[in-house]
């Protein structure tokens, strides 16, 4: 990867829905674009575990079963994106989840003088997915992943996410992959991917 300026490194965004191997793939995406992979789940552990205030905010949502709010979640990422380690640029696996989230997060890169530099979003087919999901809920002994459940959780993520891929399309920011076959196939449509949007040396 072409060295960047300190301050200044590609932000990246990655989008998939439930079972579309979003996580193993975010692992070598960071790996290969040399940057922490920051999720939105291990900001709320971090903060809750160093009982900071926005931490014990999210724990009172988390107990409840609720989702955290925006009021919460948005100053957590803030406070991250401006850590050292995000100076060379950084993965966002899991944030944002709305077009909400999105424009904030461009209001704040813009106060920072950074960018979104891509979004990728893994697309994969439902049946399929909820295949993969039901096997693995068999293997890992998980009786609450049942098929209207994972559906769900289905329906969910594209009411929430399509709008926001949507609003990174008309900014000429998203690159859709497709998100069937091995996990090495996957993988090598992404790296292709930035390679093709010159964030990677082939």
């Amino acid at each position: 990867m072409s060295t960047v300026d300190s301050g200044n490194g590609p932000i990246v965004i990655l989008l998939g829905p439930p079972g579309a191997g979003k996580g193993t793939q975010a692992k070598q995406l960071a790996t290969r674009l040399g940057v922490p992979a920051i999720s939105t789940g291990a900001i709320f552990r971090q903060n809750m575990a160093d009982e900071t205030e926005l931490g014990q905010r999210a724990r009172e949502y988390m107990d409840k079963g609720e989702f955290v709010p925006d009021s919460v979640t948005n100053p957590m990422i803030t406070a991250r994106l401006k850590a050292p380690d995000t100076a060379n640029g950084c993965l966002l696996d899991g944030y944002p989840r709305t077009v909400d989230q999105a424009r904030y997060l461009r209001s704040t890169l813009d106060s920072m003088g950074r960018k979104v530099a891509l979004v990728i979003e893994i697309d994969a087919d439902e049946d399929e997915v909820v295949s993969r999901l039901l096997k693995r809920a068999q293997q890992e002994n998980r009786s609450d992943d049942t098929e209207p459940v994972i559906r769900h959780r289905m329906k969910v993520y594209r009411e929430q996410t399509e709008p926001m891929a949507t609003y990174y399309a008309e900014n000429d920011q998203l690159a859709v992959v497709d998100g069937m076959g091995t996990v090495e196939d996957v993988w090598e449509r992404i790296d292709q991917t930035l390679v093709h949007a010159g964030l990677v040396q082939p």
